[in-house]
């Protein structure tokens, strides 16, 4: 069947209607501007940098002590250039958002602040490996359907959300703009698991399972904690100014002390709510005031009642405890 070539006359006019939404709603389109972020090269660092604080374990195979000095190296140099283009795309986009400057050619020097920022992240890496060799510990110990740590590293989706953010929580201490944030929502698409750059994590941190977790910007999480699927550590509130404005700057999610257990689908608001260390918040609890230190938290047993709908049979409904 012939198409009607009439219909496709039209699209010239659909083209100029969809641009005009481009001058109409500026805020959902960039245009005539500096280059942003570029999306593949944020993500191709992150898989740069994961081979670096895990090496042996994703691409390169039959490394050794006597190769692998090259083989980060050569990572390390592509990574400082990468990340320098990026981080000051990022830095100039910012300014731009804040007031600062308005074009691309700019007296700032935000290639040399890219740098700087870019040599100060890879500085942290030596560091990160050992937090992240605490949290594979922690999974290890935590997980007894676990074989060997090369498990943790390989297939737990947990650990894999935990390096991402703790990549980006540097950069984002370090005060780079939009890179952490697109690293963590890479990694929550990845995992389902919803980690802010900007949220404060200790050592022996564990994820079981991980789908649905939510740990909002202003967390506060200590050491040892061990949390499993659907948790939410998130707002009761938003405080807004005079004039309705969202304040941004607020502590607005809780403070998780040591040695915590937060058990599945359990829910704690608040800026003002800490979890006192070596408590246990039970599975589908409710939280939105603090709780002392060495306190359990469960919600009372339900009640399961089963009930025949079918005429032919005679059952009495029952009830049972949970």
């Amino acid at each position: 069947m012939a198409s009607d070539l009439s219909l496709k006359e039209q699209l010239p006019k659909l083209t100029d209607r969809i641009v005009e939404t481009y001058r109409r709603l500026k805020t959902i389109n960039h245009l005539g501007h500096c280059p942003l972020p570029r999306y593949e090269e944020i993500i191709a660092a992150i898989h740069d940098l994961t081979e670096i604080l895990f090496p042996g374990y994703r691409r390169r195979e039959g490394l050794h002590l006597g190769n692998v000095t090259y083989h980060v190296g050569d990572l390390i140099d592509g990574l400082h250039d990468s990340l320098t283009r990026q981080i000051a795309r990022a830095l100039q986009h910012d300014s731009r958002l804040r007031g600062e400057s308005a074009g691309c050619e700019e007296p700032i020097d935000f290639e040399a602040k890219g740098q700087s920022m870019a040599i100060a992240f890879l500085e942290t890496l030596p560091g990160l490996r050992s937090v992240l060799a605490t949290d594979v510990e922690a999974a290890f110990q935590g997980d007894p359907a676990c074989r060997s740590p090369d498990e943790i590293v390989f297939c737990y989706p947990g650990l894999e959300a935990i390096t991402v953010y703790r990549m980006a929580h540097e950069m984002y201490r370090l005060g780079v703009p939009f890179i952490p944030r697109m690293m963590t929502e890479y990694a929550h698409r990845q995992t389902g698991i919803d980690i802010h750059p900007g949220a404060q994590i200790g050592h022996h941190f564990f994820i079981d399972h991980g789908t649905g977790v939510v740990i909002g910007q202003t967390c506060e999480i200590g050491n040892h904690v061990k949390i499993y699927q659907g948790v939410t550590l998130g707002a009761l509130s938003f405080p807004t100014d005079g004039q309705g404005n969202l304040i941004r700057d607020s502590k607005r999610h809780p403070t998780i002390q040591d040695r915590v257990v937060l058990y599945a689908n359990a829910t704690v608001l608040g800026g003002r709510t800490i979890i006192g260390h070596d408590s246990v918040i039970g599975s589908s609890v409710w939280l939105t005031h603090s709780v002392d230190p060495h306190t359990t938290v469960v919600m009372e047993k339900p009640k399961l009642r089963i009930r025949s709908e079918s005429p032919d049979e005679l059952l009495p409904e029952l009830n049972y405890q949970i």
